[in-house]
C-alpha cells in the first residue's frame, strides 16, 4: 500500500486473481475480531489468525509471476 497507493491497492485486491485470497483474509479478519472480543474463544480466534495468514500469504504470492504456480506445485509434490 505504501509504493502504489490506497486506491490503486483496493482496485488490486478485488482482481479476479486476487479476489478469493481477499475475501478469505477479510473474513478471518472479521471472524477472529468476533472470536475474541464477542465469543471469547481463544483457540477459535488463534485458528482465525493462521487462517488470515495463510491468506495474505497467498495474496502476496499473486504479486510474483508464476509463484501461485510453484507454491501448487511444491504442495502437490509434497503431498504425493
Amino acid at each position: 500500500m505504501f509504493l502504489m497507493g490506497p486506491m490503486k491497492q483496493l482496485k488490486k485486491m478485488f482482481e479476479p486473481t486476487r479476489l478469493i485470497a481477499t475475501i478469505v483474509m477479510l473474513l478471518c479478519l472479521i471472524l477472529t475480531l468476533c472470536s475474541a472480543f464477542w465469543w471469547r474463544k481463544a483457540g477459535l480466534a488463534l485458528l482465525f489468525c493462521i487462517l488470515q495468514f495463510f491468506a495474505m500469504a497467498w495474496y502476496s504470492i499473486s504479486f510474483i509471476p508464476y509463484a501461485r504456480d510453484a507454491v501448487k506445485k511444491c504442495v502437490s509434490v509434497c503431498l504425493t
